[in-house]
């Protein structure tokens, strides 16, 4: 029974390593392991409509476009701007979703800022895509009264179409659209956007199609126009954008069924990264972690012989468990990430070290092998716990700072790098005190009893006289 009870924490320690090894299992094992073994490649995991493939990468990793967007406030506007900002941020997920891109990033950086990540967007597909209102309006040649309906061109050209609904004029513009706007083609192959409307909206494009059988209406978005067809019937309930290449109709469609911005944005800075340059940087990455990982191995066990080997066994568990975090929550790694979980590596270290240089002196003393073990940790922890609860809030101010901050006079700044190192380093730091306190102690206690336990040398270079007469 006493074996039994042993047993059951390494067994869950041996269990959560497997399955942390499982998750992050990489899809392409050849990139990152030796070749000339047939390795299997990873799954991640699928639980419902819970899904993680692959790691969340960042631009400088995967290669796309960076974008820090500025909100504009109308000053008309009487909405609380905050609302607004969170409207605003929720009609540019929908339109990213809806792209297939995959991995995107949308945060508020500073007071009014946004800041957009788009793997595998190109600046001019990203501006294009997510710079607009996509406010959609229908307008007809302008007349008398273009003045009360308002122009849709700065040449004064094309004036707001209107209908009459219960006694009040009425504009038709996006708002009338259902959000099932779709991608069609004519029997020429030419693409187009075909497009239903709703409530108030087919009555509205019931009157402006009849009274301009013949003759154009022209569709603007914002301030483009994109069409300007000819009415051939009367049409009340659906129509469709003609003139189009497939990509402009399908960008189309993604803003249309998204909405309308509820605010203006202008881009105030812009980040092409390469992908060949991510992919060369996560590989080169992946094996700086390799060597160093090694190599603070062989130092723990030449340096601090058995206990050593303990701690390198703790340390790729914490490793497995890191990643395993890092894909779960998800965290996008970026170089600067990389680093802070690096670094995250050495203090796991730090933890096991001053455990071990505890118990070196408990042996020295001539305690047990179980004394030296419960000594060492409870004298350790007190250290270990302030040094990582300095580094956690050291982690909180960065990642605050990193948010964005106003200086008067020089404006406002924002670092999301920062932030990502910061967070990073933070989930580093709690699973090294998780991987120190509980995984080294369980393997250690592991061996209560054996003749390892008996083997001051292993532990300890040069015993003590004490610890030689305890030993024999």
């Amino acid at each position: 029974m006493r074996r039994v009870r042993r047993f059951l924490p390494v067994t869950f320690v041996i269990l959560l390593a497997a399955a942390s090894l499982y998750l992050i299992w990489p899809s392409t094992p050849k990139e990152f392991l030796p070749g000339g073994i047939p390795w299997p490649a990873g799954k991640g995991i699928e639980i419902g409509s819970f899904e993680r493939r692959t790691l969340r990468l960042g631009l400088d990793l995967q290669g796309g476009t960076r974008l820090l967007l500025r909100a504009e406030v109308p000053e008309d506007f009487q909405g609380n701007v905050d609302d607004a900002l969170e409207g605003t941020m929720r009609v540019l997920r929908k339109r990213v979703d809806a792209s297939g891109v995959s991995e995107s990033e949308i945060s508020r950086q500073g007071d009014r800022n946004l800041a957009v990540q788009l793997p595998g967007l190109t600046p001019k597909r990203a501006r294009a895509l997510l710079g607009r209102t996509a406010q959609l309006r229908f307008c007809e040649p302008a007349g008398a009264n273009a003045a009360d309906v308002g122009l849709c061109d700065e040449a004064g050209e094309w004036q707001q179409a209107t209908g009459d609904v219960d006694g009040q004029r009425l504009a038709l513009t996006g708002r009338y659209l259902k959000s099932n706007a779709y991608v069609q083609f004519d029997q020429a192959g030419r693409p187009g956007v075909g497009f239903e409307f709703q409530g108030d909206g087919g009555e509205i494009f019931r009157q402006i199609t009849e009274r301009r059988i013949g003759q154009q209406i022209a569709i603007f978005l914002d301030n483009e126009q994109l069409s300007a067809p000819v009415v051939q019937s009367v049409i009340s309930d659906r129509g469709s954008i003609t003139g189009l290449t497939l990509e402009r109709a399908q960008d189309l469609v993604i803003q249309l069924n998204a909405g309308a911005l509820p605010l203006q944005l202008t881009v105030l800075q812009e980040q092409s990264v390469d992908a060949t340059l991510g992919k060369d940087s996560v590989h080169r990455s992946v094996l700086a972690g390799e060597i160093g990982l090694l190599l603070v191995a062989l130092f723990m066990i030449l340096y601090y012989r058995f206990p050593g080997i303990i701690a390198t066994v703790a340390l790729v568990v914490y490793t497995l468990l890191s990643i395993a975090l890092f894909k779960l929550i998800p965290v996008t790694l970026t170089l600067a990430g990389i680093g802070a979980f690096v670094l995250s590596i050495g203090m796991a270290v730090d933890a096991n070290i001053l455990i071990f240089e505890r118990m070196k002196e408990e042996l020295r003393a001539g305690r047990s092998y179980a004394a030296a073990i419960d000594a060492g940790f409870s004298r350790a922890w007190p250290s270990i716990r302030d040094s990582n609860v300095t580094t956690l809030i050291t982690c909180l101010i960065l990642y605050v700072l990193g948010g964005g901050f106003e200086v008067p006079l020089l404006g406002t700044f924002d670092a999301p790098l920062v932030q990502g190192f910061a967070f990073t380093l933070a989930v580093g730091v709690g699973v090294s005190m998780f991987s120190a306190i509980t995984v080294t102690r369980i393997l250690l206690h592991l061996f209560v009893g054996t003749r390892i336990s008996r083997r001051h040398d292993w532990f300890v270079p040069e015993p003590s006289a004490a610890a030689e007469g305890a030993r024999a």
